[in-house]
């Protein structure tokens, strides 16, 4: 159950500002003095992250050394809209969940960072390309320290335009250039909703602050509630790529992979699954039909996403889908009021992801921009710290023990269990299945097996700036569970005053569920080597494709969503602006301002032949006019 709502003063913060600022301080200096900065840019913007990373570990400390019932506290720092009754400041919120996300954000954004600068070496928008991870990290950080929902959709709108500028950074090709314009007008749809959400809300309660909101929550009617729930949640799914708004991610990997990896694996797209928790009073305030939407929508996209996931070839789309797929595993969590696990599992996908990211970058690197699965294999032995690594991740992701993935993924299907939801559960027990199949088959084919690789390329391991951010993100694939095991600080306990407590199951139950999640992991894993690696693999996986035929081509043309996306709505919506165009604007609106402009300048024309410069002719009008005005009078007196 969400127990936020009393913001009491708490500890005190540390340098808390700098979290934000210097990210954004570094953007600025590289927007404007990047050319001259060059190479060094890439650690100037290593450095700011690095030191906000400081900034929210001092807070963290600080935090775990206050009473639990004093970890949180709000920093005002200015006031932002003072309008008659109406006052909104910028506030911080520094809580357990909220720097929670700051460690994510700043530690994971880190390594990503330092990765960058080998994997951007010689483009020659290299200042600019940093520029833009700074600004994207800040907009980030803002968007879960807000303390007020105004400054959270400031945050929200801000990570959205810097997703448009990375995903279209190499914006001379066309297909970077629509996938920008596409993740960003797909968003819009659901931060309208969102912006709607946030009126209702302010509507009823009266403030925008969070906790306020979640304070008076409780007092809310159901229909008021389950309707802002929704909106806010319709805003979600944009951002946190869910049903039916997850087409731009997929297409989103246009863009550079550090960019796939920090905001379309580890950041932005969870910015759904915080705001979900954050306001979880309001989505219970809805008597459970909100939850429901939540948890249904997030079990069908990590199904949904998976499908398609077995049948791709490129290795970075594989993992957006498998990115879409993970995001439903979070929501599916929340569904069931499991707020605290979907952190959970928030904070291993961003180590497991980001890792899988930044390997499949080093794999383009090594193979000059190549992502077809079906031209490499063996790629372990000549890429040694990236195949391991990658590994590593592989593992973490199908729910293996002892890695970090299969604690939280665990934890998800035993609440979803322990909650009564057991169609929930099925669903995602058989995308575990899944999960494991199409992951084993991508680092089966890639680095499995004979070596085999693009004609012309040459692999080569990952050079040291790459490897600096792979090796961390390694072990925190494989260690990162231990954040939540029982007997020690789990994460759980720490996020408990601000997200409530999680049910999970006890004794026998626990290891039955934990063991059929593990058997079906491996099961996905070994159906994998069957078919792909095996002795006689071709012609077994020819069998087996067979009878699923209609499936696998469905899910190898995305069951075919964006063609009928693009003639239900994106024709008819381009066929509507070109009649407003074309017969409202140019005919109508601007035949009116013509028109009106022919019609004086044609009369200004035909008055011109009046003005013909005799004077005879002007004393003959003037006569005319008197005899017309004396006649006029003369008639008046007459009639009267």
């Amino acid at each position: 159950m969400g127990v936020q709502g009393e913001v009491a003063a708490g500890f005190e913060p540390v340098l808390a500002p700098l979290i934000i600022g210097l990210p954004l301080a570094g953007a600025v200096v590289l927007l404007i003095f990047g050319k001259r900065i060059g190479r060094l840019s890439g650690v100037l913007a290593c450095g700011t992250i690095g030191l906000a990373a400081v900034a929210g570990l001092l807070n963290f400390i600080a935090l775990l050394g206050a009473p639990e019932e004093s970890r949180s506290t709000t920093q005002h720092l200015f006031d932002f809209i003072s309008v008659g009754r109406f006052q909104t400041g910028v506030d911080l919120l520094l809580d357990p969940l909220s720097l929670v996300m700051v460690m994510v954000v700043t530690g994971v954004g880190t390594l990503i960072h330092v990765y960058s600068i080998g994997y951007m070496h010689g483009d020659p928008r290299y200042p600019r390309f940093f520029a833009y991870l700074n600004l994207f990290a800040s907009f980030m950080l803002l968007l879960v320290l807000a303390d007020n929902l105004l400054l959270l959709y400031v945050g929200w709108e801000g990570v959205g335009l810097c997703s448009y500028l990375l995903i279209g950074f190499w914006f001379d090709r066309p297909s970077a250039a629509a996938a920008a314009k596409k993740a960003f007008l797909v968003n819009r749809i659901g931060d309208f909703a969102f912006l709607i959400g946030m009126f209702v809300l302010f509507g009823a309660i009266g403030s925008l602050t969070i906790g306020q909101i979640n304070e008076a929550a409780g007092a809310l009617s159901a229909g008021v509630a389950t309707t802002a729930a929704l909106l806010l949640f319709a805003g979600a799914t944009g951002k946190s790529a869910q049903i039916p708004l997850y087409v731009w991610l997929p297409d989103a990997m246009e863009g550079p992979t550090p960019v796939s990896a920090l905001i379309h694996a580890a950041t932005m797209v969870t910015a759904g699954v915080y705001m979900v928790a954050r306001f979880s009073p309001v989505f219970e305030a809805s008597g459970g039909t909100a939850l429901t939407v939540v948890g249904v929508i997030g079990a069908a996209t990590a199904l949904w996403a998976a499908l398609m996931a077995c049948t791709e070839y490129d290795i970075k789309r594989v993992l957006a889908y498998s990115t879409i797929s993970q995001l439903g595993y979070m929501f599916l969590a929340l569904g069931v009021g499991a707020y605290s696990i979907a952190v959970f599992h928030l904070v291993t996908h961003a180590f497991f992801k980001g890792l899988l990211f930044l390997g499949a970058g080093a794999v383009m690197h090594a193979l000059d921009g190549n992502t077809d699965m079906r031209h490499m294999g063996g790629l372990r032995r000549p890429m040694p710290i990236v195949g391991y690594t990658f590994m590593a991740g592989w593992l973490a992701i199908t729910g293996v023990i002892p890695f970090a993935g299969f604690w939280s993924k665990d934890a998800i299907l035993a609440a979803a269990w322990v909650e009564g939801n057991y169609v929930l559960w099925g669903v995602g027990v058989f995308t575990t299945l899944l999960t494991a199949f199409y992951m084993s088959r991508l680092y089966l084919r890639v680095f499995e097996g004979p070596l085999r690789t693009p004609e012309g390329t040459h692999a080569h391991d990952a050079p040291l700036t790459m490897a600096i951010a792979l090796v961390p993100l390694g072990v925190l694939s494989v260690a990162g569970g231990v954040i939540n095991l029982p007997g020690l600080l789990t994460l759980e306990h720490f996020l408990e005053p601000v997200v409530g407590e999680s049910l999970a199951p006890e004794g026998a139950l626990a290891f039955i569920l934990s063991g059929i999640a593990l058997v079906v992991a491996v099961a996905g894993i070994m159906l994998a080597r069957s078919i792909y690696m095996a002795s006689g693999a071709e012609a077994r996986r020819a069998r087996f494709v067979r009878p699923m035929a209609p499936l696998v081509n469905g899910a190898r043309h995305k069951f075919y969503v964006d063609e009928i996306y693009g003639r239900l709505i994106v024709l008819p919506g381009k066929r509507f602006a070109l009649f407003c165009a074309d017969v409202l604007d140019r005919r109508g609106i601007d035949g009116i301002v013509n028109g009106t402009a022919t019609l004086i300048g044609r009369t200004s024309q035909g008055l011109r032949h009046i003005q013909t410069g005799y004077v005879r002719n002007y004393a003959a009008t003037f006569l005319l006019g008197v005899v017309a005005v004396f006649s006029f009078l003369i008639l008046r007196v007459v009639a009267g």
